[in-house]
């Protein structure tokens, strides 16, 4: 049942909103680097980022790790938190020059669920930004959840409201067939209708999975 429900969720958004192009980059290096700077911020914050480091010619993980952390603070500025970010994408950087040669081809020879734990080992990656990586740079069938994610399976009464991370994962990865293009999509998919209906405040009406069985937040 679980499974059916999650298939009919996807087609009512493919259906109304199609496809979503995401993730907006055009290399695994910007991919990369676009899943730390996306963390606490919209995505337009992330562009401007992002086109600072085109215009210095640097939306590179060798360049990058070659320049000083307060120069890459400064080239991410408008993402926010820029600090703290550049301290992530050096932590990063760090554990891919230093331990994998810098080579991304050696750290697609990793498995899955072993890359995961090394992700989540590099200081300001998080499951949310370990899984994007997985499934945008690398390809893997790893379901991204975020709070867009976890409000709409509340909501439609496909988790309990205390279910965590690993166990909204699981609801999709369990449930449905394990493919990078459904997962990309998928969770793009869900973000497109949690930010246009299924917000904190739900704007239901119109919504294309409106006609479901929902129940909204009475706490």
């Amino acid at each position: 049942m679980t499974g059916q429900k999650l298939q009919q969720i996807y087609k009512l958004l493919f259906e109304r909103f199609g496809p979503q192009h995401w993730w907006p980059g055009e290399t695994t290096d910007e991919i990369i680097i676009g899943a730390i700077l996306t963390q606490n911020t919209n995505w337009q914050n992330v562009e401007k980022a992002i086109l600072n480091l085109k215009k210095a010619s640097l939306v590179s993980l060798e360049k990058l790790y070659s320049i000083e952390q307060e120069q890459l603070a400064q080239l991410i500025r408008p993402a926010g938190y820029y600090n703290i970010k550049a301290k992530r994408l050096k932590s990063l950087l760090k554990w891919l020059f230093e331990q994998h040669n810098g080579s991304l081809k050696e750290v697609e020879s990793i498995k899955t669920d072993a890359l995961r734990e090394e992700l989540l080992q590099i200081n300001g990656v998080g499951r949310e930004t370990a899984d994007s990586i997985l499934l945008y740079a690398f390809q893997r069938p790893v379901f991204v959840v975020d709070a867009y994610t976890y409000r709409i399976a509340t909501r439609h009464q496909l988790i309990e409201r205390e279910c965590d991370y690993e166990g909204l994962r699981s609801l999709f990865e369990d449930n449905l067939e394990s493919d990078v293009k459904l997962f990309n999509e998928y969770h793009a998919l869900l973000v497109r209708v949690g930010k246009e209906f299924c917000k904190p405040q739900a704007r239901c009406s119109g919504c294309p999975l409106e006609k479901l069985p929902h129940q909204l937040e009475t706490d």
